[in-house]
């Protein structure tokens, strides 16, 4: 094979078409990157055998996915397993697409370890995510557990607390209808969900600055009480007390709460 012609592809400006003789007529072979034309020295009249043709295309594979990556990572940071997932879907061939990956790691395109940093500290500064949501997530990400570890280290016991109060203050406003029962309850399943460990929501259960904002217990009962009774009126007055009783304690009162509030609302 030999190039006959060489032309600038009008619609991306570093590749370049490869043009042969074939049957007496010029055709199309195929195109490469500029950094590949000059690597091999492609010009007119070079005769191209099987294995050097073979090799130029190989590189240009890597030239082509290694454009596109860096397209993909140029409106925002990814992993490096995210970027492999990316390829996947664009170009043909696991070999390709890992020396696509090194020479992005080598070009610090790539790095997963200050990724997982940099994500550690945006959700901190960001969110009221708990250490466990964010390892979830960095995981999940495709980062190395060496990584996610040294990378959540930096979240310490008193950011962890910081974060989890923010949470109970949001549950605490939003809940000072309910019994200080179902508000802890409500409390620690929120801050569990938020990825917060056992010991931090011990932290906040025996917290008394938090704790006193829950609302007085008498009065929550007798607001949910209010509730029921306009629920159970049609009732009489044995059935009544029971229907009120059961709903009473499934909100989270006492037992002996709710024999007092029974009793103000008989005399």
């Amino acid at each position: 094979m030999i190039i006959s012609k060489i032309s600038r592809q009008k619609q991306i400006a570093d590749r370049y078409n490869i043009f042969t003789v074939k049957h007496g007529r010029e055709e199309f072979a195929f195109s490469v990157d500029e950094a590949i034309l000059v690597k091999y020295q492609l010009q007119k009249g070079l005769e191209l055998d099987s294995l050097l043709l073979s090799e130029i295309q190989f590189n240009d594979e890597i030239r082509k996915g290694y454009h596109l990556a860096v397209k993909y990572l140029a409106k925002v940071k990814r992993t490096e397993a995210e970027v492999g997932s990316y390829l996947k879907t664009k170009i043909e061939g696991e070999f390709i697409i890992s020396e696509v990956i090194a020479k992005l790691m080598e070009m610090k395109f790539l790095d997963d370890e200050d990724y997982a940093f940099s994500y550690v500290r945006t959700q901190k500064n960001t969110t009221d995510k708990g250490p466990q949501v964010i390892k979830r997530e960095l995981k999940e990400k495709g980062i190395a557990p060496q990584f996610i570890q040294a990378a959540i280290n930096q979240l310490s016991y008193g950011d962890q607390v910081a974060s989890a109060e923010k949470i109970a203050q949001k549950v605490i406003g939003s809940n000072k209808k309910e019994s200080n029962r179902m508000l802890l309850q409500k409390l620690e399943q929120t801050l569990i969900r938020k990825g917060h460990s056992s010991d931090i929501i011990q932290e906040i259960k025996n917290n008394p600055d938090l704790m006193d904002e829950t609302g007085d217990e008498m009065e929550m009962l007798r607001i949910q009480g209010e509730k029921a009774q306009r629920k159970y009126s049609k009732y009489t007055d044995y059935e009544f007390k029971q229907k009120m009783k059961q709903y009473l304690y499934r909100k989270g009162f006492a037992i002996e709460q709710i024999e007092i509030y029974l009793d103000e609302l008989s005399e």
